[in-house]
């Protein structure tokens, strides 16, 4: 039995995350942010579902919730870090203050939970950090800029963490969902109001469909939690966890994009060389 710490498991992925460890025969630390969730979410498995009311945005709240749980539950073997919603709208229409809102919660909240995991876990040279990114998180749409940029920069911290504690036996992998059928696009979403007619064209067919599709997206968050239970007894486990075949494609084609540019620009990327420049070598 593996003891998870799970953040936002009141709805959407986190609670599927959270019910298929529970039912995989796991203890599962979850945390919610309303009094009236505790209750709703212990009653999954009493003695082995925990709720803890938590504001991830809440630096020192962090802390001592995982102290806690180390110290009253258990040893922390998974986190999760999955708190987070989206903000949609146009960028030039989005308040730099629900950027920055963007930003508290799904970029620095789930540091927050990563750094106060993760001295437990070097010192026992064991464990696997995981925070749900997004496909917009390697790729981008127009409308989403605030919540892609938030994930882009989830993506670059995972990636820079997996390679500093490689050595400790502490595994780090970056959950990529695509479109699932949970409330992100719903109720959870955040959506700036529309000021500019310029972009009518662009965008209003794309929050029209965004709010039609939900409730009936592609992917199945039961599965979602079976596909992120498959991966703990890796000896290498992915970096990378693309979740749905929405999520294949965009991802892909985004990247070939990017490829695409690196091959038709590389002379001129060449051409900013000193001759006599130290190569750095990639680690």
């Amino acid at each position: 039995m593996k003891t998870f710490f799970i953040t936002g498991v009141s709805s959407g992925l986190g609670r599927a995350f959270a019910a298929g460890a529970l039912e995989a025969g796991h203890q599962v630390v979850g945390t919610v942010r309303r009094p009236e969730d505790v209750d709703t979410f212990e009653s999954l498995s009493p003695g082995r579902a925990h709720a803890r009311r938590l504001d991830v945005t809440d630096d020192a709240a962090v802390v001592r919730t995982v102290g806690d749980i180390e110290s009253t539950v258990g040893p922390i073997d998974v986190v999760i870090a999955n708190a987070g919603y989206g903000v949609e709208g146009t960028f030039e229409e989005t308040p730099l203050s629900d950027l920055r809102a963007q930003f508290a919660t799904n970029v620095f909240g789930v540091a927050a939970t990563l750094q106060a995991a993760l001295p437990y876990m070097r010192k026992r040279r064991a464990g696997h950090l995981m925070a749900v990114t997004s496909m917009g998180g390697l790729m981008a749409v127009p409308g989403m800029s605030a919540y892609c940029a938030s994930k882009f920069a989830v993506e670059g911290l995972l990636e820079s963490i997996r390679k500093e504690v490689a050595a400790f036996g502490v595994h780090v992998t970056a959950i990529e969902p695509g479109s699932f059928r949970t409330d992100w696009a719903g109720r959870s979403m955040t959506r700036a109001e529309r000021s500019i007619s310029d972009y009518d064209e662009l965008f209003d067919p794309i929050r029209a469909a965004r709010v039609e599709a939900s409730g009936n997206q592609l992917g199945n968050p039961v599965k979602a939690a079976e596909a992120v239970l498959a991966i703990l007894d890796e000896a290498d486990p992915p970096a990378h966890l693309v979740l749905g075949s929405d999520a294949l494609r965009l991802i892909a084609a985004a990247r070939t994009a990017v490829d695409d540019d690196i091959k038709r620009w590389e002379s001129l990327s060449r051409s900013t060389d000193f001759a006599d420049g130290a190569q750095l070598a990639a680690k």
